[in-house]
């Protein structure tokens, strides 16, 4: 069976974690606004169009992507580039409330920061803009025929992470999500896996009655130096959606990554677009996609041998993540 994973491609020596020419990103890489007038709400888009597909001639699958707190639409370009070329067509969302904008606060960046993450409306919002954002593929005349909404994926840094596990079904405790008089369902049965790089364990309730309504598999990625900057999280804690969630899923646990190492923000200084883990993570996506969105057994058996991985890391898996 051709997995497509050449030389050229996720196994091999990943050429497209490269910035693409300037040429070719011109025309691959859209700057959008979309306005959500239920809420009177701008999202700043970034879109990265696939290059090939994995289906020649079918229609694209679509991944979601969410920054962390203080992120940006430019963040996670490592991802974003790396599904791109997987096939995806890539949507990475700028969350208001809760971006860069918060860094540049008379308040201090470590203060407006943790007033952001305490702000309960950042917190809906965010899950408001990747439901909007689905409506608004599905609705736009531009992509009719174009995406496989079927086959959808969500992935975030962090906060972004948070996220993740939230649009897959994690509880809200104590919140009425009715926003501007609409219901928010979760978990949103439109996304079909998700990636959570760095996730965030449940404060206010236990563990399993947080997450006991997730089903979607997913890919934990997460490192051994990986603690909180706002929160008080440990690399222990990270592991912890990854051991409750009764779904399908992978752990990776990667030596010596820190907080920072998956962020891939270029504006928020070198320690958080440092790229030593990017490729690895990419890797691991792009196999975890295959794997549950396409039941790829190929991928699927490179995951469980951690065949990506370096000296150091680790990787766990449970459930059927291929065949099914």
């Amino acid at each position: 069976m051709d997995t497509g994973f050449t030389r050229r491609g996720v196994i091999g020596s990943l050429p497209w974690l490269a910035l693409a020419r300037a040429a070719r990103a011109e025309a691959a890489d859209l700057l959008q606004e979309w306005r959500d007038p239920a809420r009177g709400r701008t999202i700043p888009v970034r879109i990265r169009l696939p290059d090939t597909m994995p289906t020649p001639g079918a229609p694209a699958p679509v991944a979601i992507l969410s920054h962390g707190l203080g992120g940006s639409r430019d963040g996670l370009a490592y991802l974003g580039i790396a599904l791109a070329q997987a096939g995806f067509v890539v949507v990475h969302l700028q969350h208001h409330g809760s971006d860069s904008g918060v860094l540049r606060s008379g308040a201090g960046p470590a203060v407006a920061m943790a007033l952001s993450v305490l702000d309960v409306r950042n917190a809906l919002d965010r899950l408001y803009d990747v439901a909007f954002a689905l409506d608004e593929l599905a609705r736009q005349p531009a992509w009719r025929g174009r995406l496989d909404l079927a086959r959808a994926a969500i992935a975030g840094h962090s906060f972004g992470a948070w996220t993740v596990t939230h649009m897959l079904g994690e509880a809200l405790p104590g919140v009425a999500l009715l926003g501007e008089g609409r219901p928010l369902a979760l978990p949103d049965r439109r996304l079909a896996a998700g990636i959570a790089l760095s996730p965030v364990p449940p404060l206010l309730l236990p563990a399993r009655s947080a997450f006991a309504r997730v089903s979607a598999p997913i890919l934990h990625v997460t490192g051994t130096r990986d603690s909180g900057v706002v929160d008080a999280a440990t690399p222990e804690d990270r592991t912890i959606p990854f051991h409750t969630i009764a779904a399908p899923g992978v752990l990776a646990v990667l030596a010596g990554a820190t907080h920072a190492s998956f962020a891939g923000e270029p504006a928020a200084g070198a320690r958080w677009n440092e790229p030593t883990y990017h490729e690895r993570t990419a890797r691991l996506a792009v196999l975890f996609l295959r794997a549950v969105l396409w039941h790829d057994m190929a991928a699927a058996s490179l995951l469980q041998r951690g065949a990506m991985l370096a000296p150091g890391d680790r990787i766990e898996t449970k459930g059927r993540l291929a065949g099914a």
